[in-house]
């Protein structure tokens, strides 16, 4: 039994997760055992589920003391300080992203591990259940061959041989061996019902494991596009966008620490399987197999005794004296009685196929083949698959913290980002270093231009139709071009590396070096 132990020993997270204390509903102790279909035990299940739900409490309990704390500071700022500091808050949303992504990828790897373990379980059930299908049905052959075939045969042979009794007297014969074969085929165990129940189980577990990988991509996902619309509203500071992630925020929380509930009651509830599994076994397969049959293919042993092989020994020596007799009744009857070669042939050939079918039984009802898939069924889901529970477990208790983190950096970014829409506010629109005030200015000079265009335009038009004041013109000296330009542009410096129109003279630039020189 000792070296049967050594292909499979629980791991050491298996026993840490078992000894998680059992509480049922009323906080009472509970034994750890692993019996599912004890209300105490799916109780406890339930208490250890509902660790989810304190966390969400706590988180809840976490945002609301921020949010009043947020507001009381709020009111306490000081009203002069126009740019409140914002590197708290850039430090605070890089740190959660970078949390966020590595508790993305450990949720990832368990992602994989638990559905790498929940295929070898399925792969290995349908492994048990293709041998005791080929049981079932080596067993059926057999006993119809020997039922149906063999019997009709020797009725005939009966009729055939009337008239010599020794030839009777080996027919009786064969039907005692015949009768053993009978008997020993259908003591048996009925496999049909173990075979039924494992083919269910594979299925079923293949579809809910279907389901549990596709809801925690799923929500992997969402934790990565969160990540990233982050990023796009601290850039943006949009608050359309932040009103989107703190709804998608909120709904991952939510999923996350209930992910930490479900994920924490089947790591205990497995784990408690993986302790002891072979008692679990024994009582679950004891209205199918016998206790002695169970241990064997549980523990194959050599210590532990074949209880197969006296009922294939009695079959395959039976089947060999059948076949010398039908020998010698080919060899010495067929001579006197040549109607009887075809039955002879005949049970020959049933004798030939029965022989190989128990030769088949006696290779399948080893405990060698069962064992194997019991082994790579149990290293599936006690390593594999309970390591993956484990780091989604991690996963769902770091994307909770990361996202609570979040929340509250939202929270207080979008406080700045009214703290900044109050600054604009407070601008005064005469400064003249305000860029707006600037350009109101700037607009306000080209509609004053517009309308001394329109006035000269208008007054050029006006004595243009007017006979010519000779003295008066002789009088009055036209205002010089630069003075006009001047009065254009608004005397804005802006203007003054333009040409000097008329004026005969060179730029400023131009005069300054030929002074230089």
């Amino acid at each position: 039994m000792a070296t049967a132990r050594l292909d499979y020993v629980a791991p050491w997270w298996t026993y840490w997760l078992h000894n998680f204390p059992h509480f049922n509903l009323f906080l009472q102790p509970v034994d750890g055992t692993f019996r599912p279909e004890e209300e105490s035990y799916q109780q406890s299940l339930i208490t250890l589920a509902c660790v989810g739900a304190v966390g969400m409490s706590l988180s809840l309990l976490v945002l609301t003391i921020y949010l009043i704390c947020l507001c009381c500071y709020c009111k306490d700022m000081d009203e002069d300080s126009k740019r409140p500091e914002t590197c708290c808050v850039t430090w605070a949303a890089v740190i959660t992203g970078l949390v966020m992504c590595s508790a993305v990828g450990v949720g990832f790897y368990g992602n994989s591990e638990a559905n790498d373990g929940v295929y070898q379980l399925t792969y290995s059930l349908y492994g048990a259940n293709r041998t005791l299908g080929s049981v079932e049905n080596l067993v059926a052959g057999s006993l119809g061959d020997v039922q149906s075939g063999l019997r009709q045969h020797l009725e005939r042979l009966d009729e055939i041989f009337a008239a010599r009794a020794d030839y009777l007297q080996t027919l009786r014969f064969m039907r005692l061996m015949v009768n053993n074969v009978i008997g020993e085929l259908t003591e048996l165990p009925d496999v049909t019902r173990a075979n039924v129940d494992l083919a269910a189980i594979a299925d079923r577990t293949a579809l809910l494991e279907y389901y549990r990988w596709l809801t925690y991509l799923l929500l992997l996902i969402l934790d990565l596009v969160i990540c990233l619309a982050m990023c796009l509203g601290m850039a943006k500071h949009s608050r359309w966008l932040l009103i989107t992630i703190m709804a998608f925020v909120a709904l991952s929380l939510i999923l996350s620490w209930a992910s930490l509930g479900a994920g924490t009651a089947t790591a205990v509830a497995t784990s408690d399987f993986c302790v002891s599994p072979d008692k679990f076994i024994v009582n679950q397969t004891k209205d199918v197999l016998t206790a002695d049959v169970a241990h064997y293919y549980l523990y194959c042993s050599p210590n532990l005794p074949n209880p197969f092989q006296r009922s294939m020994t009695v079959c395959q020596r039976s089947l060999t004296t059948m076949q010398n007799q039908i020998l010698g009744l080919l060899q010495f009857s067929v001579p006197f009685f040549p109607t009887a070669e075809r039955d002879l042939l005949g049970i020959q050939r049933l004798l030939n196929a029965s022989e190989f079918n128990v030769r088949q039984l006696t290779v399948l009802l080893d405990c060698r083949g069962l064992h194997k898939d019991y082994v790579d069924a149990l290293m599936g889901v006690c390593y594999d698959g309970v390591e993956g529970l484990l780091y989604l477990s991690l996963f769902s208790l770091l994307a909770a913290c990361a996202l609570s983190v979040m929340l509250c950096t939202v929270f207080r970014l979008w406080t700045l980002m009214g703290s900044r829409d109050r600054e604009y506010d407070d601008i005064d629109e005469e400064d003249p270093f305000n860029p707006e005030a600037r350009r109101i200015s700037y607009n306000s000079r080209r509609s004053n231009i517009h309308s001394f265009c329109s006035f000269t335009s208008s007054l050029d038009s006006q004595t243009s139709h007017q006979p010519p004041h000779h003295q008066s013109a002789s009088n009055v000296m036209p205002p010089p071009e630069y003075m006009n330009q001047v009065m254009l542009f608004g005397g804005s410096p802006r203007y003054e590396n333009l040409p000097l129109i008329g004026r005969g003279s060179p730029p400023p630039s131009l005069k300054t070096v030929t002074s230089a020189v």
